[in-house]
């Protein structure tokens, strides 16, 4: 992968957020409540606890943008603007997550993720 792909990777991680924020603003909810949740995603993290393999599935399953969607879905189709909020907020952090480089986690390890393998590969 060449650096222009991997900049474009993380500039669609910024476009997400900036898509997710947008939404958010929407809803007309307590940005307070928005900085709260904000970081709520990484609790994920405690999964590794458990072993690589929990972490990894825990991680993936809520730093998905097919969880982010449903949930905005949902919330959408079912007019309950909380589910908006919440699936704006979970958009935004994945799309936070991807601008910074993190990307869905491999059972190698926490610290391995579908970005930063195909940084690696990128490297002479």
């Amino acid at each position: 992968m060449t650096r222009t792909q991997i900049l474009t990777l993380r500039a669609e991680g910024a476009v997400n957020l900036l898509l997710a924020l947008w939404i958010y603003q929407t809803t007309g909810m307590s940005w307070g409540h928005y900085a709260a949740l904000f970081l709520a995603p990484d609790l994920t993290f405690a999964a590794y606890a458990f072993g690589p393999r929990a972490g990894s599935v825990a991680y993936n399953s809520v730093h998905s943008y097919i969880v982010a969607g449903a949930v905005l879905a949902l919330g959408h189709f079912g007019e309950l603007p909380l589910l908006v909020a919440l699936g704006a907020i979970l958009w935004a952090h994945i799309g936070f997550d991807r601008m910074l480089g993190y990307g869905l986690k491999t059972r190698a390890g926490f610290n391995t993720s579908h970005l930063s393998l195909t940084q690696a590969q990128s490297r002479p």
